[in-house]
């Protein structure tokens, strides 16, 4: 039975499967993302006319029909009740 034979591999078919169809593939993907029509989409800028309607999000939905007030709220023991950054209850 006869051994195959492998053929060498030259230094330019290296370079051509190791550097240039990686670079190519790259090169491909570069061009894609970086099309002028990727670029023309419109975008909001500040100041323009805002063309969308309102959306209202609360993290207590339950919460929205609640009337609200600027006065603090008396708890047990005759204290007001007080929020803030800084925790104070």
């Amino acid at each position: 039975m006869k051994s195959a034979t492998v053929p060498p591999v030259t230094i330019v078919e290296t370079v051509l499967v190791f550097a240039l169809i990686p670079l190519a593939i790259y090169g491909v993907i570069m061009l894609l993302t970086l099309r002028p029509k990727a670029t023309r989409i419109p975008r909001y800028r500040p100041g323009q006319e805002w063309g969308y309607a309102p959306v209202w999000w609360s993290a207590n939905p339950a919460g929205l029909n609640r009337a609200h007030s600027s006065e603090p709220v008396t708890v047990e023991g005759g204290r007001t009740a007080r929020g803030g950054a800084r925790g104070n209850w």
